[in-house]
């Protein structure tokens, strides 16, 4: 009898970053480490499932700018070209571990192992179109992929309803081009919602969106199921709210399922460790200095210092990702008896995460979500993974509600995105907003080199809305680069804007930009145009 049922969420997003300017290039790495060590270990371990009759049921995000730079050529050959340096590493490092340091010789066979097989994937499963392997899972019924805003733009701090509309309707023609059908869900960027959007998700015809918990808890009226149940928009969208409980057993850093002493440890990589300069110089930048470069030999072993980390054993951190995998079903299935008791239904328990948590930072998370689904298959039948849109079909009558303002950063709205760090962002791209709705609104039938202008303008727009700017100015994380990011879109917006009004526009200028810029080549700026 099936008590309650699991929705693992997985948002999966990366800003776009692109620069064939320079052969070389370090953001583009946040790219290649993310299909490395998440988006390939996701799909390895989910046609696993699917090869073993195991049935599996996850929702995935991929958002419009992560879809973009995984089907671009230039960003497909750059991966590959960083995948076969790893692979050359790896091989090297099993006959150095074998002389030099046995005690990391087992990790060095699993690196040896795991980036041949990225490459094998990569190159002759999917044709370096991952993309596609996403799509045929949900094709087959095992995933729910929804889409997001965008360019991740943080839709409450937007100045005018023509741009908050814009980045879903972009975002669900984008979706269409690459997944062959309309989105049914969306992950609204960082989970913000301010009452009122939901008319451009309905309009869209985005059947469900997901928010923290405060967005139902504080809501209007009060949610009679809590978080454990959809409510319904006044624009008949449902919302489904992140459970507290289920996220702490994996987030938090106290107590979560990551910070186990023996899972691999982040922060020591051999990009640092290598005492032979010269030996690992051939795979850092062309700046030669040393930096994280995926291959990690230590565990966290406990709360020490760096230096002391023990070695990482991967038959350690595999058993534990099965016992914690266990673990977390059995917490699961405890909560839902209770709240089935409680609700007088079976409870939703919605469990949304950063794709990136599992691989990237949780290198065993993969593996975690592989016996995760095989337990809920075979050792239990009161626990069934499914899809928000799945649980609409079983109870389509849901209560009503208009959700609180909300987002699932620090504090619950909109501090970590606007702040002392980051207000000066929002002049800027508000003027930018203003200005691309009047071009819309002038010249409703541009064709030629106007067209390809106004075209470029909303792409340049849409890059200086991303959310991740502000985040990386208020986390203090790369700085520098997010700064120049902003201020390259909102100088190339202004320049295109005034070439425009000046009707003298540099077609050479305007080409260059359009090959740095690229995403989005189904655009068209009349999606600008004035709402009525």
């Amino acid at each position: 009898m099936t008590t309650g049922y699991l929705s693992l969420v997985l948002h999966a997003h990366l800003p776009f970053v692109r620069h064939p300017e320079y052969p070389d290039f370090l953001e583009e790495d946040w790219l290649y480490e993310a299909i490395s060590e998440t988006y390939i270990p996701l799909l390895i371990a989910f046609n696993h499932l699917r090869d073993e009759g195991v049935k599996f049921r996850l929702t995935m995000s991929m958002t419009p700018p992560l879809c973009e730079m995984l089907t671009d050529s230039l960003l497909q050959q750059r991966y590959v070209n960083h995948l076969d340096k790893l692979c050359e590493l790896a091989e090297k490092e099993v006959e150095r571990t074998r002389k030099e340091a046995p005690q990391f010789h087992a990790a060095a066979l699993m690196y040896r192992s795991h980036f041949n097989e990225c490459r094998d994937v990569f190159e002759r499963v999917y044709q370096r179109n991952i993309v596609r392997g996403f799509k045929e899972l949900q094709d087959a019924g095992y995933l729910e992929i929804i889409t997001c805003c965008a360019t991740h733009g943080y839709l409450p701090l937007m100045s005018n309803e023509t741009a908050k509309r814009a980045q879903i309707q972009i975002a669900r023609e984008n979706y269409i081009k690459h997944f062959g059908r309309p989105p049914r869900g969306i992950w609204l960027a960082e989970c913000a919602f301010n009452p009122g959007d939901d008319k451009y998700l309905h309009e869209a015809g985005i059947k469900f969106f997901i928010a923290d918990a405060h967005a139902i808890l504080y809501g209007t009226p009060r949610p009679r199921r809590g978080i454990y149940a959809p409510v319904i928009t006044p624009e008949n969208v449902a919302v489904f709210a992140r459970d507290t409980e289920t996220s702490e057993q994996v987030w938090s850093s106290e107590i979560g399922y990551p910070g186990d002493p023996d899972y691999r440890e982040f922060y020591r990589d051999l990009g640092y460790d290598a005492q032979d300069f010269d030996y690992i110089k051939p795979y850092l930048h062309d700046d030669g200095v040393r930096r994280n470069i995926g291959v990690k030999y230590h565990r966290i072993t406990g709360k020490v210092d760096l230096h002391l980390k023990a070695p990482y054993v991967p038959e350690w951190a595999t058993n534990k990702a099965a016992g914690h995998a266990a673990d977390f079903l059995a917490n699961r299935r405890a909560q839902a008896g209770h709240l089935h008791y409680t609700l007088g239904r079976a409870p939703l328990i919605l469990a949304p995460y950063d794709a990136e948590l599992f691989g990237h930072w949780w290198f065993e998370g993969p593996q975690f979500l592989f016996y995760l689904f095989k337990k809920l298959h075979y050792d239990q039948d009161d626990i069934q993974p499914i899809s928000p849109i799945d649980y609409l079909t079983i109870f389509p009558e849901n209560q009503r509600q208009t959700p609180s303002a909300s987002s699932w950063g620090a504090e619950g709205y909109n501090r970590v995105w606007i702040n002392a760090e980051t207000d000066w962002l929002y002049k800027h791209q508000h003027a930018a907003e203003r200005r691309m709705v009047e071009l819309a609104e002038r010249f409703p039938n541009a064709d030629g080199l106007l067209l390809r202008a106004l075209n470029q303008a909303a792409r340049e727009l849409l890059l200086a809305q991303s959310s991740d700017w502000a985040f990386i100015i208020t986390t203090g994380t790369m700085v520098q680069y997010a700064v120049k990011r902003f201020k390259d879109h909102i100088h190339r917006f202004t320049r295109i804007y005034e070439m425009v009004n000046a009707n003298a526009i540099d077609e050479s200028w305007l080409a260059e930009v359009e090959r740095r810029d690229t995403i989005f080549q189904e655009l068209d700026y009349r999606i600008y145009f004035p709402i009525a």
